[in-house]
C-alpha cells in the first residue's frame, strides 16, 4: 500500500477532490438566487419553479445510496470520473435550456452527477492519504465544500444580475473540464473496497421508485392521483426497510437504527432538522426578490449570512463536542434553529431587512452548533468498523431532509398558489405560503429537539 501511495501524486488527488467538493454545493445554492429571474425568463409557474431545485435534491437522494455501493464494488475513480463527465455535459445543456421542463431534466442529471462525485471524493482521499495526513486532507476538502456553500448565493446573485442566470451553468463547464483533464492525466490507480460483492438491485430499485413516488405525489397532492402516489410511496418505503433488514448485502444497513438508540435518534434529529432548514434559502429568495423587490445581487449577499455564521461556528462547536456531551450541544443548536424559524414564521411585507439578517445569523449559529456535535454523536455511537456506514447514513439523512423540505414547499404551493406564474396579484398567497411553511418548520424543529434530547435516555 505504501508503494502505491508513493506512486500517486497526493497533492493532485487532493486538488481534484477539492475542486469537485466546491462544485457540488455551489450548484445547489447558487441557482436559488436566480429562481425569480428564471421564472420570468422561461415563464415558469410556481410548482415547476420548485422542481428546478427539487429535481436536483431528489436525484441526489435517489441515487446517492446505490451509487455509494456501486463505487465500492466497481471502483471509486470510475464513478467519480463518470460523475464529472455527466455534471459538465448537464451544466452545458442546462445553460442552453429552451424550456423549463428541459431545465428540470438537466437539473436531475446534475443531481445524479453530484451524488456520483460526493460519495466517492472523500473515500478516494481516505484511500490515498496515510492516517497521519488524512485528517488535514479531509479538512481541506470539507472547507472547499463550505466555500461552495458560501460562494453559491454571492456569486450566483452577481452572475444572475450582470450576466444572466445561464452564466451560472456556463461557469461550471470549464471547471468540470479542468477536473476531468486532471483525472485523466494525473489520477492513477483505482479504489474499490467491496470487489466481488453483489449489488442489492431490488433494494436499490425499491428505494429509487418509492422516493420518486412520494416527491412527485407531493407536487399534485390536491388531486386523487397525487395522494395515491404518496401513500404507495410511504408503504413502499416501509417495505424497503423490511427488505434491507433481511438481505445479505443491503444497499443501506438499517439494522443500526434498531439496535443503537443514540445512532437512531441522532440521525432522526438530522433528518427532521434538514427538512425545515432546506426551505429557508428557497423561500427567502422568492420573498426578497418578489415581495421586497430586491435585485439578485443583494439577495445573494443577504442569504450568505446564515452560511457564513455556520462556517465560523462549526469548527469551534466540533472541538467543544469533544469536551461536552455532543447530544446536549446539538440540542442547544436545534433550540437556536427553532428561534430563527419562529422569526421567519411571522414574516410580513413590512418586516425589516435587519430582522431577516438577525434571524439568518441565529439560524447559522444554531446550525453550526448542531451539525458538528450531532455528527460526533453519531460517529461516537458506533464501532470503528461501522464508520463508513454511519458516514453514508448521515449524508443520506441530509439529502432526504432537503428533498422532503422541497416536497413540503411543493405541497403548500400546490394548495395556496397552484400551477400559475408568480405575479403581484398572487403575492399575498405567496406570503401566506411562506408563513405556513416556516410555521410547519418550527413544529418539525421542536420534534428534532425532542429527538436530540431522547438520544441519551
Amino acid at each position: 500500500m505504501e508503494t502505491e501511495r508513493k506512486e500517486i501524486n497526493k497533492t493532485v488527488i487532493l486538488l481534484i477532490a477539492t475542486l469537485a467538493a466546491f462544485l457540488t454545493p455551489f450548484l445547489g445554492t447558487s441557482l436559488i438566487v436566480a429562481l425569480p429571474t428564471i421564472a420570468n425568463d422561461l415563464a415558469v409557474n410556481a410548482i415547476l419553479l420548485s422542481w428546478v431545485t427539487t429535481a436536483y435534491f431528489l436525484a441526489s437522494a435517489m441515487f446517492a445510496v446505490p451509487l455509494g455501493k456501486i463505487a465500492d464494488i466497481y471502483g471509486m475513480k470510475k464513478i467519480f470520473t463518470y460523475g464529472i463527465v455527466v455534471l459538465t455535459f448537464a451544466s452545458f445543456f442546462a445553460a442552453i435550456s429552451p424550456s423549463p421542463e428541459f431545465l428540470v431534466i438537466m437539473r436531475a442529471f446534475q443531481g445524479v452527477a453530484s451524488a456520483m462525485i460526493f460519495v466517492t471524493a472523500l473515500a478516494i482521499i481516505a484511500s490515498v492519504f496515510p492516517p497521519q495526513e488524512r485528517g488535514k486532507a479531509i479538512g481541506i476538502n470539507i472547507t472547499a465544500g463550505y466555500a461552495g456553500l458560501v460562494m453559491g448565493p454571492v456569486l450566483g446573485g452577481f452572475l444572475t444580475q450582470y450576466l444572466g442566470w445561464r452564466s451560472i451553468f456556463y461557469l461550471v463547464v470549464p471547471l468540470g473540464l479542468l477536473v476531468l483533464s486532471l483525472v485523466l492525466w494525473k489520477m492513477k490507480g483505482e479504489w474499490a473496497g467491496c470487489v466481488g460483492e453483489k449489488l442489492d438491485y431490488w433494494g436499490s430499485l425499491i428505494y429509487i421508485v418509492m422516493l420518486s413516488l412520494i416527491l412527485v405525489g407531493f407536487s399534485s397532492i390536491t388531486g386523487t392521483l397525487g395522494m395515491v402516489m404518496v401513500i404507495v410511496g410511504i408503504i413502499g418505503m416501509a417495505g424497503f426497510v423490511i427488505w434491507e433488514l433481511r438481505v445479505e448485502h443491503p444497499v443501506l444497513d438499517m439494522s443500526l437504527f434498531f439496535k443503537n438508540r443514540r445512532f437512531a435518534f441522532s440521525n432522526l434529529a438530522a433528518l427532521i432538522s434538514y427538512i425545515g432548514l432546506s426551505t429557508v434559502a428557497f423561500l427567502l429568495s422568492l420573498y426578497l426578490q418578489y415581495i421586497k423587490g430586491l435585485d439578485p445581487n443583494v439577495t445573494g449577499l443577504i442569504l450568505v449570512v446564515q452560511t457564513a455564521f455556520m462556517v465560523i461556528i462549526s469548527p469551534f462547536a466540533g472541538r467543544l463536542s469533544d469536551k461536552i456531551d455532543p447530544g446536549k450541544l446539538a440540542s442547544l443548536g436545534m433550540g437556536l434553529i427553532t428561534i430563527g424559524l419562529v422569526i421567519f414564521a411571522f414574516i410580513t411585507q413590512e418586516t425589516s431587512l435587519y430582522v431577516i439578517v438577525l434571524a439568518l445569523a441565529i439560524l447559522g449559529i444554531g446550525v453550526g452548533i448542531f451539525s458538528a456535535p450531532n455528527m460526533n454523536s453519531i460517529m461516537g455511537s458506533v464501532e470503528r468498523r461501522y464508520y463508513g456506514v454511519a458516514s453514508a447514513t448521515v449524508s443520506t439523512m441530509r439529502l432526504l431532509g432537503q428533498t422532503f423540505g422541497m416536497g413540503l414547499i411543493l405541497i403548500i404551493f400546490a394548495v395556496y398558489i397552484g400551477a400559475v406564474q408568480f405575479n403581484p396579484q398572487n403575492y399575498p398567497e405567496l406570503l401566506a405560503s411562506i408563513q405556513v411553511i416556516y410555521l410547519i418548520a418550527v413544529g418539525l424543529s421542536l420534534i428534532a429537539i425532542l429527538a436530540s434530547l431522547a438520544r441519551n435516555r
